[in-house]
């Protein structure tokens, strides 16, 4: 059958009947008892709850209790510092999350709309929002549906309800009583809600409004669905738990070998704040914030608006790609996929465009009418005929519009020549000459999923003796790049599922095309057809039960529930509806399925980024923990004041590791598997290379310590190891940018920020004991040009055996090739 020929029955209008519709009062008190026709929307978010968000973090709260410890001691410098820190990397956080809400916000639909209903034995105009129940909705060609109604009366209706049923041609719609039972795409007696008309016209009487349609039983989905936590959050928060246990446990230590000592209990309160804010990494807050804030920027470029920066990195964990077909993987617009036989394509377009209403735009504008025409219309334009032209030539002399029972229309024109398009069964038995083959055309156009269109042609105003000119395919066609992102992200070890509410054999044809589906592999567990909102819903919490980190792509409001339950739900910007928008952590502001891999590809690279950060700040932390702890056990003085720790942990550690959490994702990052899901941030490896490397750290300013002691007073001794704990960290920080390959190797110049920054410290901390006012606020003194020439020297040994130590992996190799040589 032909969705296109309704078209020209656009313009019949349907007279309704006097029973139709309510009378004025009675309309105002069904108002009054059941409510606004409107759904119930996500308000927009206080900026309070941006701001909570940034106090959820266990780190966040032993920073505070340090700032308090500190206060309480009249060490006003270190708790202002500490409480500066905390205060700066909360509005990093909230700004970012805030401004990415509010530009949400700002895609809503600024109107109302309205809706044509039948009041008082007339027709009247009126806000959507004032349908009620028993209202009678005059529908036509274009027209928004107000509400869900059954059909009174109804000529030649086509709707569009792919946004709700993922259908993604025009549903043929006829006056019956389908029982309540009937699945929603095949309830052809009713509109609903959200949908439009495509073609045709009719009336139809409401039988839900609001939150009881069925677009808002899809809203209240979306409300009940759970937002979980991102992988990240999961895994810094496992990282942030082991640390305060790590502190407790030293800070503890520490306490007990100075009671033993007889300590005052001033000295150990000084003792444990210093050991707090040598545990913890006060940059990480603000390294990660950065690190997803550099996502963000990166991925707007990239055409994907985030609303919540975590599911930057979480899409780079995802293991499954839930996606639907309607408008995602295809393009959401009918078109000729093929035209039988090939060899009178062109008098095939030439009669099919002979025989429509639609009308084609130029260039980028839509056009206007059904959309299977507009597709034959263009498939005609690409072979040089125009419908106007058409028109102009041979002007119609009458026509016979289509409707569902005759399944065909006919145009006759000024040359005696009819034009007929419509369902095959429809037109052969009309036919007196058929091509060979045409039953085994059909099969084969049938057997590809396509939608099989015939056309014929005859003399004169009556439809017989007619010659069938041949047969279109059409269909909804793969998005071209959609074929590339299957393809990488099963490259990149992530599975594609197709969810839709299309037809299964339409499913399955787009998936082979695709490439989700190989030859001969079973489609379960890969392609769900005819699935509902709930079906969807059900989906993605079938793959999170079994451990898997789900993504779930749409542009339906069918598609929002799920969208909102997943890990990281993902809606189309331009043909989203508003709520999946609503329901989403990114939105494709160009609605490229493409843009999804290239934003998987940037999540992989922040991750990686962010664990080498860490990696790179907790064996800074590791290394400040073993000095002061080694101090202590031996004896000695603090090597460091609580000052000096949060200059080196948010300065000369926090500003490289800012620099490093910019660096480019490593080349082979979609060629590996994805991460497992139960994959803690820091494996033993990660672990192995914090306490080693902190120890080297620790190894080498504690012996500057115990020298300068003996040589040096006590402020001196803290100047010195001071500096060299600087020179160590900072320099360090060219070996983080890569676990296995050495600095020269990953490119200097890939990084200019890390060079800016480098030199940038090193010369701040050269700066700080000889400015009189830095120097006393810091407690420091000044150094002698040969106590910083043998600092630099001191801090360049940990750089240096990090460096050297990459190499031994590679001598082995070499080793055991040319023993395999020799054998």
């Amino acid at each position: 059958m032909s969705a296109a020929d309704g078209a020209a029955a656009a313009a019949v209008v349907v007279a309704p009947e006097p029973r139709w519709g309510l009378d004025r009062r009675e309309a105002e008190a069904r108002l009054r008892r059941y409510g606004p026709n409107t759904l119930t929307r996500e308000q927009p978010r206080s900026a309070w709850l941006f701001l909570g968000r940034q106090f959820r973090s266990g780190m966040v709260w032993l920073l505070l209790g340090a700032c308090g410890v500190a206060a309480l001691l009249g060490e006003g410098a270190d708790a202002v510092a500490i409480a500066t820190i905390v205060v700066l990397n909360a509005l990093v956080g909230f700004l970012q999350e805030y401004r990415a809400d509010r530009a949400v916000l700002a895609l809503r639909a600024l109107t109302a709309p309205s809706a044509r209903v039948l009041r008082d034995g007339g027709s009247a105009v009126i806000p959507a929002s004032q349908v009620v129940l028993g209202d009678a909705l005059v529908l036509e060609a274009g027209d928004v549906v107000a509400a869900d109604a059954r059909l009174l009366s109804a000529h030649a209706l086509l709707t569009l309800e792919a946004a709700l049923t993922g259908e993604s041609t025009p549903v043929d719609k006829q006056v019956g009583a389908l029982p309540d039972s009937t699945p929603l795409a095949e309830r052809k007696d009713r509109v609903f809600m959200g949908t439009s008309v495509a073609a045709g016209t009719a009336v139809a009487e409401v039988t839900a409004t609001g939150m009881d349609t069925e677009l808002g039983r899809i809203a209240h989905l979306v409300r009940t669905a759970q937002e979980p936590q991102t992988p990240l959050q999961q895994r810094l928060e496992g990282v942030t738990r082991m640390l305060l246990v790590l502190c407790v446990a030293v800070g503890a230590l520490v306490a007990g070998l100075g009671l033993a000592r007889g300590q005052a209990g001033v000295e150990l309160l000084l003792a444990a704040v210093a050991l707090a804010v040598a545990a913890v990494p006060e940059g990480l807050p603000t390294v990660v914030t950065l690190a997803l804030a550099v996502g963000v920027q990166r991925m707007v470029k990239g055409h994907v608006l985030v609303r919540r920066m975590q599911a930057v990195e979480a899409l780079g964990a995802a293991t499954v790609i839930c996606t639907d077909k309607t408008g995602t993987l295809t393009q959401g617009i009918m078109e000729v996929r093929e035209v039988w036989p090939p060899e009178s394509t062109q008098r095939v377009l030439e009669v099919a465009a002979a025989c429509c209403d639609a009308e084609l735009g130029q260039g980028k504008e839509a056009g206007a009418g059904d959309p299977t025409e507009l597709a034959l219309l263009a498939a005609a334009r690409a072979r040089g005929v125009e419908r106007s032209d058409v028109e102009r030539e041979r002007p119609r002399v009458s026509e016979q519009p289509f409707d569902s029972e005759r399944r065909r229309m006919s145009v006759l024109r000024s040359d005696g020549v009819l034009y007929v398009k419509g369902a095959l069964e429809a037109l052969l038995p009309l036919c007196r000459q058929v091509p060979p083959g045409v039953a085994e055309a059909l099969a084969a156009l049938a057997g590809r999923a396509l939608r099989v269109l015939a056309v014929a042609e005859g003399r004169g105003p009556d439809e017989r003796d007619l010659t069938l000119v041949g047969l279109v395919g059409l269909a909804d066609p793969p998005r071209p790049e959609a074929v590339e992102a299957v393809r990488a992200a099963r490259e990149a070890g992530v599975r594609t599922v197709m969810i839709t509410g299309d037809h299964p054999a339409t499913a399955l044809a787009i998936a082979r095309e695709l490439g989700l589906l190989r030859e001969g592999e079973a489609p379960e567990g890969t392609v769900h057809a005819r699935a509902t909102a709930e079906e969807k819903l059900h989906i993605v919490r079938g793959w999170k039960a079994r451990g898997e980190v789900v993504a779930m792509t749409g542009d339906g409001v069918n598609d929002a529930p799920a969208l909102r339950e997943a890990h990281i739900g993902i809606a189309m910007g331009r043909t989203g509806a508003e709520v999946t928008r609503e329901a989403s952590d990114l939105i494709l502001t160009d609605d490229n399925f493409a843009s999804i891999v290239a934003a998987v590809r940037e999540g992989r690279g922040i991750y990686e980024n962010i664990r080498k950060t860490l990696v790179y700040l907790l064996a800074g932390n590791a290394g400040e923990l073993v000095l002061m702890l080694g101090a202590s056990l031996l004896g000695l003085p603090l090597p460091l004041l609580p000052l000096h720790l949060l200059w080196v942990n948010l300065v000369t550690d926090g500003l490289p590791a800012l620099a490093l959490v910019m660096d480019p994702a490593p080349p082979d990052v979609m060629r590996r598997p994805p991460r497992r899901p139960e994959e803690p941030m820091l494996g033993r490896r990660e672990w192995a290379a914090v306490l080693a490397t902190g120890l080297l750290d620790a190894t080498v300013t504690l012996g500057t310590f115990l020298w300068a002691l003996e040589h040096l007073s006590l402020e001196e001794a803290r100047t010195l190891t001071f500096t060299v704990l600087v020179f160590c960290q900072v320099l360090r920080a060219f070996a983080a940018r890569s676990a296995g390959m050495l600095h020269w190797e990953v490119g200097s110049f890939t990084n200019r920020a890390l060079l800016a920054v480098a030199a940038g410290t090193l010369a701040l901390q050269v700066a700080l004991p000889e400015v009189p006012m830095l120097a006393a606020f810091f407690s420091l003194v000044p150094l002698t040009a040969a106590h910083l020439v043998g600092a630099l020297g001191l801090g360049l040994i940990p750089v240096s055996v990090l460096e050297l130590r990459k190499l031994v992996p590679r001598g082995r190799a070499w080793s055991r090739g040319r023993t395999d040589a020799q054998v």
